[in-house]
């Protein structure tokens, strides 16, 4: 017989941790790997995404609430994914290799509306 481990009561901070980061992912509607077909590697994305966390992170932007790990399935097999908010995908965007044309077109278009 094998032993399980019980814990016989909840912790309040943990349950509404819980609770807040299952709110943030249903605000979380890109995904990382959507990337893969506009043109990007998934090298050139998991450097975008390490970037963006650290740019918010710098920022004081909660990284939390704009980027959750997370596992997708693909025709290759399951692969290591992140959802992303609005400002978190804005942020891979802003941050990835600019050899690749959504990563430019974006990117101008950003300056083109700061400059109005």
């Amino acid at each position: 017989m094998e032993l399980s481990i019980y814990t016989g009561g909840y912790v309040i901070a943990d349950t509404v941790q819980n609770f807040m980061n299952v709110y943030y992912a249903t605000h979380m509607n890109y995904l990382a790997s959507d990337l893969l077909k506009k043109g990007l590697s998934p090298e050139q994305i998991n450097k975008a995404v390490t970037i963006a966390i650290k740019v918010a992170n710098t920022s004081g932007i909660e990284a939390h609430k704009h980027f959750l790990p997370v596992y997708s399935g693909l025709r290759e097999g399951i692969i290591q994914d992140c959802k992303l908010s609005h400002l978190g995908y804005g942020l891979v965007l802003l941050n990835a290799d600019p050899s690749a044309t959504v990563v430019s077109e974006f990117q101008v278009d950003v300056l083109k509306s700061f400059i109005k």
